[in-house]
């Protein structure tokens, strides 16, 4: 147990109340404690803005109960809601609740999460704060925006919302950095107020909207042209004014800077839509691997995996690994592997049936479902992780060294002959058996189709031909401004043949190999933009009737 956690039973009589920072908008800035807190929450009272952030840190079972509007007028005239937190915290807290109110940035810079505190302490509920980064920190930090240097200059934090006429004097009149907290459309009224209470309007500032996520966008410029250059960005006027953003004024906000210490927004594929044809269990490491990149994975399954039609011979192959017919078993992938350990449990099996059996996987991400069941695998490839890598690190057959000349391998009724051939060469026997039907996934949303069709994807990641054919079988062809990626050539022909332009094939027959090499094309894509004085733009921002830039 860590030495934050409060130790108080499941159900107090009284019920017990989290007050948590979800942080600036990057779910991977949760604190560990948040977590655990959100692990343990029997009610989750969450900002909009940051529900789905907390959300998948919670039990399935958790309540969470909505902030609504109280004030009929407030609703009429489209004032955002008034908050009923404080009751809603109460009467869970009341019915012996573990409750947990989750505010954006920190609670003890939330004035409503102080005043909630207040009450709790009143009504003798005891509760906890669980400290997030506050968004005036971690938004600069992740614009390339250090507010602090080694000499040590002062740093003030304004809520324009709030800022007082003493508060916009004390600022204008330092020459420290100034962290001003506004709104899209009244950020460049901010600078007025600092101009006219002191600053030189030849002060830099940048402005970050969205910030720690990957709809990030930073603007430089300085106080008296910061109103003209979001005009010439097309960002304002604009319906989305209304967003939040954070300003850093003063000398640490020079564009000098932020060229070398932009390491978010300059990430490869930074905002990119990316599409994976696969199922989020099978897509889930290449899914991570893209998120570092800054990229926005969607998975979109095209097939489905169904029993074979015919189980019996599943079910002798499975008896026969535990009577001894078998020397080696060879996972072609993790299918493959779900559908054994399916049969095992059906039997009443686990993973000491393997005790005496060699276990080949075909690749890195077959290894790992193996592990996850209990088993170890003998064999994996040490070069290319496909079939014909595990064959060239299999060993023949010897009479002398090997009791059992036998192999069974489990896999798709459409997979192909290499590994059966292959090992037959080598002086095996090879009882190749249909574990799993492979079929067509149904068609995605009618909003996914029309993303795919009409270009609102920057890329898509081809792992197979099949993946080529199912997808534009069951949501049409993407549309031309999307990168296409392959990983091999056999899928860049079968993508060729339905019409589309292959713009990067990965050296290797690896899924995160295609990932690396997609990375590398947005590199040079953005290099080539910046060498030529271009603004950087993702692929969906060419499509016909596209907005230039996207805040939202």
């Amino acid at each position: 147990m860590s030495p934050t956690t409060t130790d108080l039973p499941a159900h107090s009589a009284s019920g017990f109340v989290t007050f948590l920072g979800a942080g600036p908008g990057d779910p991977g800035l949760l604190t560990l404690r948040a977590v655990e807190a959100l692990a343990g929450a029997d009610v989750l009272i969450a900002e909009p803005e940051v529900l789905d952030v907390v959300r998948a840190h919670a039990r399935d079972s958790v309540s969470t109960p909505a902030l609504t509007v109280v004030d009929d007028a407030s609703t009429a005239a489209g004032i955002p809601a008034i908050r009923d937190a404080a009751n809603l915290v109460m009467e869970a807290a009341r019915g012996g609740k573990r409750v947990v109110r989750a505010v954006s940035g920190d609670p003890g810079l939330d004035g409503d999460a102080g005043r909630e505190m207040l009450a709790c302490a009143s009504a003798g509920i005891r509760f906890e704060v669980v400290p997030g980064i506050a968004a005036a920190v971690g938004v600069p930090a992740y614009a390339g925006v250090p507010l602090r240097d080694p000499e040590g200059t002062d740093v003030r934090f304004v809520d324009a919302r709030t800022a007082s006429e003493r508060c916009w004097s004390e600022v204008g009149a330092s020459d420290g950095t100034a962290v001003v907290s506004t709104t899209l459309d009244t950020v460049a009224a901010a600078a007025g107020e600092l101009v006219a209470a002191g600053r030189k309007p030849d002060t830099p500032m940048t402005v970050t909207v969205a910030g720690t996520t990957t709809r990030q966008r930073t603007w430089t410029a300085t106080l008296g042209t910061i109103a003209g250059t979001l005009k010439q960005a097309k960002v304002l006027p604009s319906p989305d004014g209304h967003q939040p953003v954070i300003a850093v004024v003063g000398e640490r906000s020079a564009a000098a800077q932020r060229d070398q210490l932009a390491w978010f927004e300059s990430k490869p594929l930074f905002g990119w839509k990316v599409l994976v044809p696969r199922t989020k269990e099978q897509a889930a490491s290449l899914s991570d691997q893209l998120r570092s990149y800054g990229a926005v994975p969607h998975e979109v399954p095209t097939i489905a995996v169904e029993p074979p039609r015919t189980p019996q011979q599943m079910e002798r192959a499975v008896k026969g690994l535990v009577t001894g017919r078998y020397e080696w078993i060879a996972f072609t992938s993790v299918n493959a592997v779900k559908a054994v350990r399916e049969k095992f449990e059906e039997y009443g099996l686990d993973a000491r049936a393997f005790a005496g059996i060699k276990v080949a996987a075909v690749g890195e991400a077959t290894a790992a479902s193996l592990v996850d069941f209990g088993v170890k695998p003998d064999l994996v490839p040490s070069g290319e992780q496909s079939a014909a890598g595990l064959l060239e690190d299999w060993p023949p057959y010897d009479p002398v060294f090997d009791p059992i000349d036998r192999v069974f391998l489990p896999r798709a009724d459409i997979a192909t002959e290499t590994l059966v051939a292959g090992l037959i060469e080598l002086g095996w026997e090879v009882d190749d058996v249909t574990a799993y039907r492979t079929v067509r996934a149904s068609p995605p949303p009618a909003e996914t189709r029309e993303a795919i069709k009409g270009g609102g994807f920057d890329a898509v990641l081809f792992t197979s031909s099949s993946t080529v054919r199912n997808l534009v079988g069951i949501a049409g062809k993407p549309h031309n401004v999307t990168v296409i990626a392959c990983i091999g050539p056999a899928t860049a022909k079968t993508a060729e043949e339905h019409g589309l332009r292959v713009d990067v094939l990965s050296p290797e027959p690896s899924v995160h190999k295609l990932a690396e090499a997609l990375a590398a094309f947005g590199a040079a894509r953005r290099r080539a933009a910046l060498d030529a004085g271009d603004p950087v733009t993702r692929p969906s921002e060419r499509r016909p009737g596209a907005r230039r830039r996207r805040t939202t």
